[in-house]
């Protein structure tokens, strides 16, 4: 499976495979890879113990067997997987709107992360600025920037 996501790279598609269906994108331009940039250089620890370890753009393999590809996965601690999808669950992720892809980045993709243990996902529309931070148990609305606490003890600011 992981083959083929990576030969739809080589032709300019972002494929995923998320709960036994394709979902395709092409690249994301600039202002899209300029906000996760800023985003992912805003991440702090916090006093707990989490590691607060981030990257961009990587395949994880989710526990239903789904691949996806979030704009920015945070984790406690270094993925074992360097030359693979990672296996470890993202205590949070980060999603940045495409244009012609909201629905993918707003309705299909906070559901399954949500549906597959992520503590936190945050949603950024660079276009409107609205910043959504889902939970299991609520969801809450800001207009960027803002900062915000994750579960995990992080902290990134939108």
């Amino acid at each position: 499976m992981l083959e083929t996501l990576l030969k739809a790279d080589e032709l300019g598609l972002r494929l995923e495979w998320v709960g036994g269906l394709p979902l395709w994108e092409a690249h994301p331009p600039y202002r899209h890879q300029k906000a996760v940039d800023r985003i992912r250089q805003s991440i702090r620890k916090g006093e707990g113990a989490c590691g607060c370890v981030h990257v961009a753009d990587v395949y994880v393999r989710f526990p239903d067997g789904s691949y996806k590809r979030p704009d920015i996965a945070l984790f406690c601690r270094e993925p074992e997987e360097l030359d693979e999808a990672i296996t470890l669950l993202p205590e949070a992720v980060v999603e940045v709107v495409s244009r012609g892809y909201e629905a993918k980045d707003l309705e299909i993709a906070p559901r399954f992360y949500l549906s597959q243990g992520v503590k936190d996902v945050v949603v950024f529309d660079p276009h409107t600025l609205l910043v959504l931070h889902l939970h299991q148990d609520r969801a809450e609305r800001f207009v960027s920037p803002v900062e915000i606490p994750l579960l995990c003890g992080c902290t990134l600011t939108v």
